[in-house]
């Protein structure tokens, strides 16, 4: 009996001695994460003018009622999934593709790691502002697909078409991410044991089939990490939009759900409209990030 007591004492001290090392972490999330998804919609409920000293008026969910019958938010919608999935799918393949490349590789490993990744440790902004360069008339974007094309003198109009603008800003992003969930990648094909590819080979399975029964499988937990992470990103894009339209590009085709929020709430001054938003590109983060759980779940994979 006295032997389960002190069991019994000695888990307790353990689960409080956890608590304690946990919260600061639950602190801190509750500061910075929890407490603002509340406080918008608590504001999402009234009509705010940004720097009107008048109180906010309750309103419930007008403002929702208000964006589900917008033209403006629904064209928002309609850019973020364009930009999402024209990002998410070729950021997804791409860096699996370049991970296996370099895992391939005898030699420069690192080297094309530091390659790969050296566009991610660059701000969103300096990465936009480097590619208004290449995107100008005169700029290196309309050299390279001129002498590719041999179509001297052309202007691809890159920030002035409404297609052309939705894909440069879908390369920008593409550019800077594509090395960040290569070495993920990376890390995820590196955990798979040699062995399992040393047993396959001595049964005659060629690469191709290493590929797809082997390392597909075994990497899954790190492609759906990649996956959400990826998608993430691109619903929550902003910069990249927001400096092409001060530079000229047309703000419709690129108007997402994050710049929307942020015309709304600066440019308009409507706080509780712009929370509503908010919550709404939350609520489809969330969602997505819950759908893609649902359908990669499988039991845990063991090598």
């Amino acid at each position: 009996m006295s032997k389960r007591i002190q069991s019994y004492s000695i888990e307790r001290q353990k689960a409080r001695w956890g608590w304690i090392f946990v919260a600061p972490t639950l602190i801190f999330f509750s500061l910075f994460s929890f407490y603002p998804i509340f406080n918008a919609f608590y504001a999402s409920l009234f009509r705010k003018k940004l720097l009107s000293l008048k109180p906010p008026d309750f309103i419930g969910f007008n403002n929702y009622s208000y964006l589900l019958k917008s033209p403006d938010f629904w064209n928002s919608i309609r850019a973020t999934v364009v930009f999402t999935l024209g990002t998410f799918i070729p950021l997804l393949i791409f860096s699996l593709i370049f991970a296996i490349f370099i895992m391939s590789r005898k030699r420069f490993q690192n080297f094309f790691q530091m390659a790969y990744y050296s566009p991610a440790v660059l701000s969103s902004v300096v990465a936009a502002v480097i590619w208004l360069l290449i995107f100008d008339p005169r700029g290196l974007a309309n050299q390279w697909v001129n002498f590719a094309l041999n179509t001297p003198g052309i202007d691809h109009k890159w920030l002035a078409s409404s297609v052309m603008v939705q894909i440069s800003a879908m390369m920008v992003y593409f550019w800077k991410y594509v090395g960040y969930f290569t070495i993920i990648f990376i890390v995820g094909l590196a955990s798979i044991p040699q062995s399992i590819y040393e047993a396959s080979k001595i049964d005659g399975a060629n690469d191709w089939k290493n590929f797809w029964y082997i390392t597909l499988p075994l990497l899954k937990p790190t492609t759906i990490l990649v996956s959400i992470m990826s998608m993430l990103q691109c619903l929550k894009t902003f910069s990249t939009q927001y400096l092409f339209t001060q530079g000229g590009a047309p703000l419709a085709p690129i108007n997402v759900i994050t710049l929307n929020i942020y015309h709304t709430a600066i440019r308009d001054h409507r706080i509780g409209r712009a929370s509503a938003m908010s919550i709404i590109l939350f609520i489809i983060m969330l969602f997505f990030t819950w759908l893609q759980f649902k359908f990669s779940r499988t039991d845990e994979v063991s090598y």
